[in-house]
């Protein structure tokens, strides 16, 4: 199977060119991502928990799905694909802001990310794709919070950051 190729971007979210994700991922080039947030009728997020084989943060736990767009796709296009083919159900989605990132991890790759942040509503229980989650759950917005402040080893850098950062975003839109 070919590498996915990643959308390089600059500050300013002006494709500059594609690399293959890896190498993207081992140089840390700034580059083009989306994360989506699932919120039901009681305000509780979608969570997933990552795949055992992924090749970074395996098992941590993170918003409802988070990818790359594909070249020539809308940010609301990739959101929309990676949400039915991860958690097996589509909803609309909007998209609330996005934010630059740059983490590095303990195998020697670094997200540098300009990531795009959807929000969609959904009221059932996901059918998960196991090749890309190990888990999933509902989660109240201020629990969640809670449960970062004291484990935050659980949770996808990004998402850390999001919540750090913008989760008023997320308590904002309420159905």
């Amino acid at each position: 199977m070919l590498e996915e190729n990643v959308i390089l971007v600059n500050e300013n979210d002006e494709q500059i060119g594609l690399m293959p994700k890896l190498e993207a991922h081992e140089k840390a080039v700034l580059h083009r991502a989306f994360s989506v947030f699932v919120l039901n009728g009681k305000n509780e997020i979608m969570l997933q928990q990552r795949a055992h084989q992924k090749y970074h943060s395996p098992l941590l736990w993170t918003n409802t799905c988070c990818s790359h767009q594909r070249e020539g796709e809308t940010n609301i296009q990739a959101g929309s694909r990676r949400l039915f083919e991860e958690m097996g159900f589509k909803t609309e989605l909007k998209e609330l802001f996005h934010f630059i990132y740059k983490a590095p991890f303990d195998n020697g790759l670094t997200e540098h990310e300009l990531d795009h942040v959807m929000i969609g509503y959904y009221d059932d229980a996901p059918e998960i794709n196991v090749e890309e989650v190990e888990d999933w759950k509902w989660m109240k917005i201020e629990d969640v919070k809670k449960d970062m402040e004291v484990h935050p080893e659980l949770y996808t850098v990004w998402f850390k950051i999001i919540f750090d950062e913008f989760y008023h975003f997320l308590e904002d839109h309420k159905i």
